[in-house]
């Protein structure tokens, strides 16, 4: 199988259910994180960089972002004659209102791309794989569809999906929201299957009005060929703000940067042309990471900050992610806050959320 031949689809809503806060104005995919980049850049970047060149992405709602955000897929080599990224939203106003549906209501979009199999995935999965590597097994396996798992503990609020599979890989059993304690071999979301096999599935579900994806995947793993991939190296699913907050955090460890943002694999996103970032001479900055375009003049410690963002003097901020274009006024006392695009925050304000809880400030909030 020759990567070319592969579809990507995208999910862009994924748990955007328990992340309402960050997806009220937005869908999950163009969330901000790390400081310069968007949920999706992950996703989009392993297709682009396993030269899967023809990537569709399902909008549901709120995702004028996202089409900012993709533009014409130029970021990520995706701005093709002949193929690229697409957004896929809605038509005729009706949001659809399960994955069969969707898939279905969009197999015309499937019909007529020239790849033979389709690469599905999710949007909020954090990681760097090489996906050249499943679509070699898939083949040798003689796979009818191929599920990508992590063995990792569950994600807060997840529904999990877990994998049964013998010493070959061979899936035995898929099991739903199981009673799970440590590690278990957790379903990402990404699936990989031919198209023709893919179009039967979808059209005979609709058919028989099984509208469960879930419930689907689990039946297929019954009747057909079903192979599991391990995704290698670190992995995260963002599907809780608690998720969201701690895996921001944990890109103050050097290492894991390294493991996620790698030379031969980059992590591409859209470039905004911003100046360096300034520091005043009354500025402290600690284990942080921060974007160009910022202004620090402040004390900041544990936290990462956009693009953009300007901390003013006097201001203590700790632990918090800050998104960019956001103004900290002087002498204020920050911690444990997410606090979104746009935000304004007067003089002498002070804040604090918890570690297990942090607060989360709305986008183009004003806190006089």
């Amino acid at each position: 199988m020759k990567s070319n031949d592969v579809l990507g689809v995208i999910f862009s809503n994924s748990c955007e259910d328990t992340l309402t806060e960050l997806t009220a104005h937005r869908t999950t995919a163009s969330v901000p994180i790390g400081g310069k980049y968007r949920m999706i850049d992950f996703v989009l970047s392993n297709m682009a960089n396993s030269n899967v060149n023809n990537v569709g992405i399902i909008a549901k709602s709120g995702f004028m972002s996202l089409m900012d955000h993709i533009g014409s897929g130029s970021a990520w080599d995706l701005s093709k004659k002949r193929s690229g990224v697409t957004i896929l939203p809605p038509y005729a106003g009706v949001n659809f209102a399960n994955k069969v549906e969707t898939l279905y209501q969009l197999r015309g979009y499937v019909e007529d791309a020239a790849e033979n199999y389709v690469l599905l995935s999710e949007s909020n999965v954090v990681f760097n794989i090489d996906y050249t590597e499943l679509f070699y097994l898939h083949s040798v396996n003689e796979a009818d569809i191929t599920l990508v798992y992590k063995n990792m503990p569950v994600p807060e609020k997840l529904t999990p999906m877990t994998i049964k599979h013998d010493n070959i890989g061979k899936v035995e059993k898929v099991f739903i929201q199981p009673e799970v304690k440590g590690n278990c071999n957790l379903w990402l979301g990404s699936m990989l299957v031919s198209k023709k096999l893919f179009l039967e599935l979808i059209t005979k579900a609709m058919s028989e009005n099984e509208l469960d994806f879930n419930r689907l995947v689990q039946k297929w793993a019954e009747e057909h060929t079903v192979f599991a991939y391990e995704c290698p190296g670190h992995c995260d699913i963002i599907s809780s703000m608690n998720e969201y907050f701690r895996f921001n955090m944990s890109l103050m460890d050097a290492n894991l940067r390294k493991e996620l943002f790698q030379y031969d694999r980059p992590i591409y996103t859209k470039v905004r042309d911003d100046a360096p970032c300034k520091y005043g001479l009354t500025s402290s900055v600690k284990n942080s990471l921060v974007s160009q375009g910022c202004f620090i003049e402040g004390e900041v410690e544990n936290c990462v900050i956009s693009k953009g963002v300007h901390i003013k003097k006097g201001a203590k901020v700790s632990n918090c992610i800050i998104m960019q274009d956001t103004e900290i006024g002087e002498n204020c006392n920050l911690s444990y806050l997410i606090i979104d695009k746009d935000v304004i925050i007067a003089d002498e304000k002070s804040m604090m959320g918890a570690d297990s809880f942090p607060i989360h400030i709305e986008k183009k909030s004003v806190i006089n």
